[in-house]
């Protein structure tokens, strides 16, 4: 019973030490919102070929979205 206890309280420092370099990791990601885009070309479920630039750009907000294994039978 007593080693348990032990297990636990170790498990718990543990976690602690490893709390600061979770957060330190977390502050280096880049904060792409507001940024500008790239130019660049998709296809449309319209069958014809969409460009940002000349279609899109300073008169739509544009939000980007990436689903991994979207419509795939995993």
């Amino acid at each position: 019973m007593r080693s348990k206890k032990y297990l636990w309280l170790w498990l718990f420092l543990f976690a602690l030490l490893l709390l600061p370099l979770s957060e330190a990791k977390a502050q280096k990601k880049v904060d792409l919102v507001g940024r500008d885009t790239l130019n660049f070309t998709l296809p449309s479920t319209h069958d014809r070929i969409i460009t940002y630039a000349e279609e899109y750009y300073g008169k739509h907000h544009l939000v980007i979205t990436f689903f991994p294994a979207a419509y795939t039978p995993v």
